[in-house]
């Protein structure tokens, strides 16, 4: 018996005896037309002739396996504009379920947890006055409520958090957030809404940032790198109301200072009210450097957030030109100006960052601007926040 296993072990696949006799079923016959091997040798066989073919031989200097993983990354690039046709179209639909239970009042689920990186809240306070809602539209109140809500995403994830307030909130602004939007603004972290007017929540905001405990500590861009600015005091923050029609500039923003932007959707059709609201109230006006550092092709108006995330963005850099190239949309034709180097050349500063479409900063509903900033160009002109 051992024997004849021996001799069986010993014999080629082609000399075992055929299934039917007592033995082992013989070894299939790979060259017949149908059959498919689960192997892969050195030659595909054709499903409809049964006829073998030649693999494609890897180019010289590359092996099979690294010839196989350039062509699946080949495929893979080809197929890359689908997938993101497929990905825009699901965030589309997304958004439309998300409108439309809003609209239904129906309860929305909570947004996922994401990782949080290191951050930092600084004693700067940036206050959003909506006290013009007699002046906007039905729809330009939509459009500020999805910017206000901008600013507490980006408020929310920025590096260097400020304190967020909202004043004057009240009339159809308000109803719009009870209702509509269901209350969310309750339980929103780190910022605070209050009916009465930006003088007053300027006053309320300075006392919330000497707090010790949750005032914030003096970082980032704040501390502009000297201890002199890390160990500012309280008595040197400023009450500043964003205007292009200031004849002042701002240059760098100061710890337990307060910000306030015009949260005005307007299209631009009441310009300099914010400046003649602040001169009215006694609070000194400034504008943003944006004719300093940009250069357009063409006017455009800059929305709420837009303004607010400016600012995050200089408290994280301290650079206006980076900030503003971050935020404002480069179909637009905005350029950062030449800048000097020291062998006297100049070369203008392009970011290297993609900005966001315009509609997805504003979720989709912003269907006018704020009053906050206009940036206009032409002979004379210059890039300017707006009142």
């Amino acid at each position: 018996m051992e024997a004849e296993e021996r001799e069986s072990a010993d014999m080629k696949p082609e000399e075992l005896p055929s299934a039917g006799n007592g033995h082992a079923p013989a070894e299939e016959d790979i060259t017949q037309p149908g059959h498919h091997s689960q192997d892969v040798g050195p030659e595909d066989e054709s499903l409809e002739t049964g006829l073998k073919r030649k693999r494609t031989p890897p180019p010289d200097g590359m092996s099979r396996s690294a010839y196989k993983k350039f062509k699946r990354n080949q495929q893979w690039e080809a197929g890359r504009a689908e997938r993101k046709a497929k990905r825009k179209e699901k965030e589309r639909m997304k958004k439309e379920a998300r409108k439309a239970a809003i609209a239904a009042g129906e309860e929305l689920p909570p947004a996922p947890k994401l990782p949080k990186g290191p951050s930092a809240l600084v004693p700067v306070t940036f206050v959003i006055d909506c006290g013009f809602d007699e002046l906007m539209t039905e729809n330009e109140i939509k459009s500020l409520a999805s910017q206000i809500t901008r600013c507490y995403s980006d408020n929310s994830k920025a590096r260097f958090k400020a304190h967020l307030a909202v004043s004057s909130f009240n009339g159809r602004l308000r109803e719009r957030f009870e209702n509509v939007l269901g209350g969310q603004f309750k339980v929103w972290k780190g910022a605070k809404f209050y009916d009465e007017d930006f003088v007053d929540v300027a006053q309320k905001a300075r006392e919330k940032m000497v707090d010790g405990e949750t005032g914030g500590t003096v970082e980032g861009a704040l501390s502009g790198g000297n201890d002199d600015a890390a160990n500012a005091s309280p008595e040197q923050g400023e009450v500043v109301y964003l205007s292009s029609e200031s004849e002042h500039t701002i240059k760098q923003l100061k710890p337990y200072s307060t910000y306030i932007i015009g949260g005005l959707v307007d299209r631009n059709r009441h310009k300099g009210i914010c400046y003649k609201r602040a001169r009215e109230r006694g609070i000194k006006t400034a504008k943003l450097p944006i004719g300093e550092f940009m250069e357009m092709n063409s006017r455009y108006v800059l929305a709420t957030n837009h303004v607010y995330e400016i600012m995050l963005h200089w408290l994280e850099g301290g650079d206006w030109g980076d900030a503003f190239m971050k935020v404002m949309p480069k179909r637009k034709g905005g350029t950062l100006k030449s800048r000097e180097h020291a062998d006297g050349d100049d070369q203008d500063q392009e970011s290297e960052e993609e900005n966001k479409d315009e509609e997805e900063r504003l979720g989709g509903e912003a269907e006018g601007k704020a009053d906050g900033v206009t940036v206009e160009t032409g002979p004379g002109s210059t890039g300017q926040a707006v009142g």
